[in-house]
């Protein structure tokens, strides 16, 4: 029996358990989205220095989009940036290089593998593994911000009915709710305080994240400071707006979730069989593997496969 395979997915999950780690050690439990206190009130009572805390959160939030020119990491900044990754574009290219080396180590010691198969492996497990971790990473966090956000936008509402101006509406919003949003606002309700306009700082934060739901408040605010109105039910109404939204996503979502499984078994079935048969019998395509079609065959069946995904996705991306 050929053990290969298993190591294979033994030295890539060993990787991204490795990451996890890394960053955790780098930057402490604050950076967790499970944190009770939100990470900028956790930052302000260590360093007392709300400059100085604005502009480290401002340059990990953007740090990643200002990087889109580099080749390979072009594939990786948005995921990075809605993620807010604290490690730098230099960090996470070293850390993929990084990774790649560790992975090669492990397949030289594990596995029989020819070196340039054990080389394009060991880089595959290094980008992929970075690439999957920053990508879960950002799906949780934009996860987290769309649900946050109607409960932030009533709290708002319910702050200016009381008489607060909307400066501290926000500041309120960034003290009361957990991260992520609250250090979204935060970073907001200091850049207000500094003179920057709130309107603006939205904006800025609907385009960084790429939600709709921060577009349409960022809208809001912007017309309201320019033509008047009562702020306060303007956002009522777009909070009932943001909840009735979320919950047309999730019905959508439950919806469409067959599907997308469906698409992605019928894809990793064949993988898995592979899979199963060469640990099982390792000698059983002898017959067929110094064929001349037989490498034509398994790319047009990766091809195959990778078509099958990707109609999968677009049949069940419904745009609400």
């Amino acid at each position: 029996m050929s053990a290969e395979p298993i190591i294979y997915g033994l030295i890539f999950v060993g990787v991204l358990v490795l990451v996890e780690g890394l960053y955790l050690v780098a930057f402490g439990k604050s950076i967790s989205l499970n944190s009770r206190v939100n990470r900028r009130l956790e930052m302000l009572d260590k360093t007392g220095n709300r400059e100085e805390v604005l502009e480290k959160l401002r340059k990990e939030m953007q740090q990643h989009m200002k990087s889109r020119s580099i080749p390979l990491y072009s594939l990786l900044s948005e995921k990075a940036q809605k993620a807010a990754i604290a490690f730098s574009p230099k960090q996470l290219i070293m850390l993929m290089a990084g990774l790649a080396v560790i992975a090669f180590l492990g397949l030289t010691i594990g596995t029989e593998t020819e070196p340039p198969v054990r080389a394009l492996l060991s880089l595959g497990i290094g980008i992929g593994a970075v690439y999957f971790w920053v990508s879960s990473k950002a799906n949780k966090r934009m996860s987290m911000i769309e649900e946050q956000l109607p409960d932030a936008v009533e709290l708002m509402v319910r702050s200016l009915r009381v008489g607060h101006p909307f400066s501290s509406a926000v500041q309120i919003v960034a003290r009361e709710v957990q991260d992520p949003l609250a250090t979204e606002f935060g970073m907001i309700a200091d850049e207000s305080a500094y003179g920057r306009d709130v309107g603006e700082a939205l904006k800025e934060m609907a385009e960084r994240l790429d939600m709709q739901d921060l577009r349409f408040l960022a809208v809001a605010v912007t017309i309201q400071q320019q033509s008047g109105g009562n702020l306060a039910e303007i956002l009522a109404g777009l909070a009932k707006v943001i909840r009735a939204r979320f919950r047309l996503f999730r019905r959508v979502k439950a919806i469409t979730a067959e599907a997308k499984w469906s698409g992605k078994f019928l894809s990793a079935f064949p993988i898995m069989a592979l899979i199963v048969i060469n640990v099982g019998d390792p000698n059983y395509y002898d017959e067929v593997r110094d064929h001349a079609m037989f490498i034509p065959a398994c790319f047009a069946v990766g091809i195959f496969l990778s078509v099958n995904l990707l109609v999968m996705r677009v049949l069940t991306d419904i745009k609400v």
